[in-house]
């Protein structure tokens, strides 16, 4: 089973619903695994409080919302496991999304999430993350080293530009809510890696990606692992860890990363 990690709440819609929809249509088994075994939902200012006249910009699209609907209507979403319960041998992928507000700690900071995400990944199964996810990697230690799993790949994860522009916009009336840590998210993975130019920013002015526009996203492949920044770049993201899924069916990822 492809197995999406997520957390108690907050997490990003688009960034969930578009590699799921992905996987599912192309009859891959997907489950879900939180904290505790509890249904979890994404980030409601994304899918209905809203920003006030910020709400065009900030929320959900209207096709990624559907996706998500979608999404929470999925027998195994609305049974998911809890992270201590996950059989690691019955997983055959994994997947994270990312979401700034405050629940997705829940996940980021959870010893037995990073274990979990340590072993699919140093086994050379299909591996994807987008924006705060890639956190989620970062900490998760290789037992072999010590060190982040991320050690000598490359990746990319929520841009400092792409982060503290969200905050900026927000924090006049909802503080710290998008400020999910002090050190952004690219400051704290590039700490994480071998070299510093392993984290790959992408373009300066992001553009987002649609179903029929996939190639305006931006996404990293490192062998097993596919990386991307933010909602506007997971249908490339869907598209390119799909195809590492497909791969590692077809006997043809390599495992000796």
């Amino acid at each position: 089973m492809i197995l999406f990690l997520l957390p108690a709440g907050d997490y990003d819609p688009t960034e969930a619903a578009v590699p799921w929809a992905a996987l599912r249509d192309a009859g891959f088994e997907v489950r879900f695994a939180t904290p505790d075994g509890k249904v979890a939902l994404a980030d409601p200012r994304l899918t209905h409080l809203g920003f006030s006249w910020l709400s065009p910009w900030l929320m959900t699209r209207r096709a990624e919302l559907a996706a998500y609907r979608r999404l929470t209507e999925d027998p195994a979403f609305l049974a998911p496991l809890a992270y201590a319960d996950v059989d690691p041998a019955d997983v055959t992928g994994l997947f994270v999304p990312g979401g700034h507000a405050p629940r997705m700690r829940t996940l980021l900071e959870d010893a037995t999430a990073q274990r979990l995400f340590a072993r699919v990944f140093t086994q050379g199964l299909p591996v994807g993350a987008v924006c705060h996810g890639v956190l989620l990697a970062a900490r998760a230690q290789d037992p072999a080293t010590g060190r982040s799993v991320l050690h000598g790949r490359r990746t990319t994860a929520l841009t400092s530009l792409l982060e503290l522009t969200g905050w900026n916009l927000t924090r006049l009336w909802l503080g710290r809510y998008y400020r999910t840590y002090r050190a952004t998210v690219q400051q704290e993975v590039t700490a994480a890696l071998a070299d510093p130019r392993h984290f790959l920013a992408g373009p300066a002015l992001p553009v987002r990606d649609t179903a029929a526009r996939p190639g305006r996203g931006f996404t990293v492949i490192d062998g097993n692992y596919v990386s991307a920044r933010w909602p506007g770049d997971c249908h490339r993201l869907a598209a390119d860890y799909l195809a590492l899924v497909r791969a590692r069916a077809a006997g043809a990822v390599d495992r000796s990363v």
